[in-house]
């Protein structure tokens, strides 16, 4: 029987009528596996993923594929936006058997759950050399039948080799300077903050390296948006390190170039997820939650850190000064001639003003959360076709353009000027900033298009509420709303955190919701983390000490539940199941009561330094605990956070591109962090104040504003009340200026 019919997850209910006997990923189907003697079959994609959509069309919508696995196997499917302990470690997995990755991942498992055979995207038939989805069962079950020793030799081999992570990211106060595994601070000599500049100078040098000065971004195709980095990189530029302006103009341009390209939907708003070309012209159509919440934050910094000017203004642009960072090259970089312009701050306020809209318009579910992602796909009589709602051919521009009674000739100034050619559809791509005349034309003929587009078939949306990604979103908002003064999105940040609070929180946090209701596993490292942080931000932003206590909450569950013997894990040490845990040890949302249950995630356990599309969960944990110390005068806390970040040389030099979260704490940490107070009657002179404290790109600072009377509700706060007229205190690296009443005076203490 088929179990996904009432999962929370739209991509499990896009299966649910497959004639495939799917489960979902519990100890019930493990426990069928062992009764029946058979191998796992487990497929994980997501519900906006183009290829999980043709694998399905092809294979699982197949009868006959069908009954071969109901026979011979058990089948679960995993999404891997509701499980991504799950895609981790099954990838990992993968990676091993087969030397590569990706969506739709499908892996034969014991019924253990130890791999044993694994690939992506497996064809109907036999191409280029690869065997067909129906061999590949065949050749499993009969390796299974025959072979079976071998099988579970192998397996076995895999699954010890894989429980052990590679990295360890170790948060102890005892020994904080512990290295991704093992090195102390003493054994190496140097000060922390030292070998932190190095770091981060050798990180910028090895992304200028990577930089891709003629269409922007980094590496070649696919091209995906390095947004930790981007805020590494933008924290970097607003210090006064040898290489600040190199950081800023790599991410002005990298910036540029995405804005300015087909990834960003310059009709709806809102950013696809990756670019299949390198010059951006090509997107992968679908629309994450999360690649938006992290692009719109860091829109926000950009225009705090370009609004202020070039950090090493008056500089000669192609030369840097500074010191060498050991071990690296013989000098930091100087900036290189580039075809991509950076991007203005009225083109980001665009941006950002365009992406919260269609947030707001597409996203935004009731209650006040948002939704997961909008599929790539947009499905016609049937049929899946990839970008179909964003692409366009030049007769629809035409008809377009005639219908809303407009001149021919705009039509074909639009589609020139953004790369609409006269055969083939194709997406709306400038690859330029646009002159202020061919913005107008824009202008003019938008209307036009999007009345066209709302005629469409539109892609699938994915309900699902994901906790993490939301809370980002949240902090994003934030941000948003004070530094282009938007008070709706405060209110939506606001009603926001609100549901994450009310849904997903019960004494602890779940990952999923879907229908205003809690569902499935108990919160992940990151969700925790995001959720710290973003709350932390909605105080800063609204003053209301609710959002600060329950930051507190969260941050202490963190401690508590994901850090152990001084590692730092992924999953809660104290156990999976949610309170309502069934007697047959199942939670309510169906999945297994712990982690540890299934011997192929046992490696899923131990926390991964390294970012994905987000920044990773230790980094996120890591500048929670920097923030929560800046508020309270918690020795104990910044000392954690200074342990994770113990490890960065050495992430800086094998990976720099994927250690952006961690080197973002970094950048922070050195910079204080910067703790301001700002403290008074309400009125404009303090609204000037904090409006100069939302306008600054200082690295990791924390705000807090308050009338002055009664109790102080945050440390920060505590023997600064009285005052008759706004006064603001900086502090930074345990020192604090005297209070200052000006904007002007204010900004030379943040400058």
């Amino acid at each position: 029987m088929n179990r996904l019919a009432g999962e929370p997850s739209a991509y499990l209910r896009q299966h649910a009528h497959n004639p495939v006997n799917w489960q979902p990923f519990d100890d019930a189907a493990f426990a069928d596996a062992v009764a029946r003697d058979v191998p796992i079959f487990l497929s994980v994609g997501y519900a906006a993923c183009h290829w999980c959509h043709v694998m399905a069309g092809e294979s699982f919508e197949d009868p006959a594929i069908g009954a071969y696995l109901n026979q011979h196997f058990v089948s679960i499917k995993v999404d891997r936006e509701e499980r991504p302990d799950v895609d981790d470690a099954y990838m990992a997995a993968t990676q091993a058997l087969s030397g590569q990755g990706g969506w739709p991942m499908s892996v034969f498992l014991t019924p253990a759950g130890k791999a044993f055979y694994a690939g992506t995207y497996f064809a109907p038939e036999p191409r280029s050399g690869q065997p067909s989805f129906r061999q590949v069962l065949a050749a499993v079950q009969e390796a299974w039948t025959e072979r079976r020793d071998l099988v579970e030799e192998t397996a076995s081999d895999l699954a010890a080799s894989l429980s052990q992570p590679l990295w360890q990211v170790r948060a102890t106060v005892m020994s904080p300077a512990v290295d991704l595994g093992t090195e102390h601070e003493s054994e190496r000599g140097a000060a922390p903050g030292s070998e932190w500049a190095a770091a981060a100078e050798l990180a910028v040098s090895a992304m200028a390296q990577a930089e891709d000065t003629v269409h922007g971004g980094f590496g070649q195709a696919p091209k995906f948006p390095p947004t930790p980095a981007l805020e590494f990189l933008m924290r970097h530029a607003a210090s006064a390190s040898p290489s600040a302006h190199l950081a800023y103009r790599m991410t002005g341009r990298t910036l540029g170039a995405m804005v300015r390209s087909a990834v960003f939907d310059r009709l709806g708003g809102g950013f696809a997820r990756y670019s299949v070309s390198a010059d951006w012209s090509e997107p992968h159509y679908e629309k994450m939650l999360y690649d938006n919440a992290g692009l719109l934050q860091a829109l926000v910094h950009w225009i705090r850190l370009a609004g202020s000017g070039a950090p090493d203004a008056g500089r000669d642009a192609g030369h840097v000064e500074g010191s060498v960072p050991p071990n690296g090259p013989s000098d930091v970089p100087s900036d290189v001639p580039s075809s991509v312009a950076p991007l203005g701050v009225a083109e980001a306020q665009d941006a950002v003003r365009a992406t919260v809209s269609w947030l707001m318009e597409e996203m935004r579910l009731p209650g006040g959360a948002f939704a997961s992602s909008l599929d790539a796909d947009t499905v016609i009589a049937g049929l899946h076709h990839e970008g179909a709602s964003y692409r366009w051919t030049r007769a629809e521009l035409d008809t377009a353009a005639a219908t809303e009674a407009l001149d021919s000739e705009l039509a074909a100034e639009v589609a020139a000027m953004l790369g609409v050619a006269s055969v083939g559809s194709h997406p709306l791509h400038a690859g330029r900033a646009l002159t202020d005349a061919e913005q107008a034309a824009f202008d003019q003929l938008k209307p036009a298009l999007l009345a066209a587009r709302a005629d469409r078939i539109m892609p699938a949306r994915d309900d699902k509420v994901v906790a993490s990604w939301n809370a980002m979103l949240m902090a994003a908002l934030a941000e948003a709303a004070m530094v282009l003064e938007e008070p709706a999105w405060l209110r939506a940040a606001v009603e926001l955190g609100e549901y994450l609070a009310q849904v997903h929180w019960d004494g602890q946090l779940s990952r999923v919701s879907h229908d205003g209701h809690a569902r499935g596993i108990k919160g992940l490292l990151e969700d925790y983390a995001a959720c710290a942080n973003g709350y932390l931000t909605l105080y800063a932003a609204t003053g209301d000490t609710r959002w600060f206590d329950f930051a507190g909450e969260l941050v202490g569950a963190a401690e508590r539940d994901f850090i152990a013997d001084g590692v730092v894990l992924n999953r809660a040490e104290s156990g999976g199941p949610r309170a309502e845990e069934s007697e047959a040890g199942e939670s309510a949302g169906g999945v297994p009561a712990s982690g540890g249950s299934v011997a192929g995630l046992q490696g899923s356990r131990f926390a991964d330094p390294f970012d994905n599309a987000t920044a990773a969960g230790v980094a996120l944990l890591a500048q929670a605990f920097t923030s929560w110390a800046a508020y309270t005068g918690s020795a104990h806390h910044r000392k954690l956070a200074e342990s994770m970040v113990a490890g960065v040389p050495e992430l800086a030099r094998r990976a720099p591109r994927s250690a952006g979260g961690l080197l973002s704490v970094v950048e922070a940490l050195a910079a204080g962090p910067v703790e301001l107070a700002v403290v008074g009657p309400a009125g404009t002179d303090r609204a000037a104040l904090v409006r100069t404290a939302w306008e600054s790109a200082v690295p990791g600072m924390v705000i807090a504003v308050w009338d002055g009377g009664g109790e102080a509700p945050v440390p920060l706060l505590l023997g600064r009340g009285g005052a008759h007229t706004p006064l603001a205190f900086v502090c930074r690296n345990f020192s604090c200026a005297l209070p200052v009443s000006t904007p002007s005076e204010l900004l030379a203490l943040l400058t």
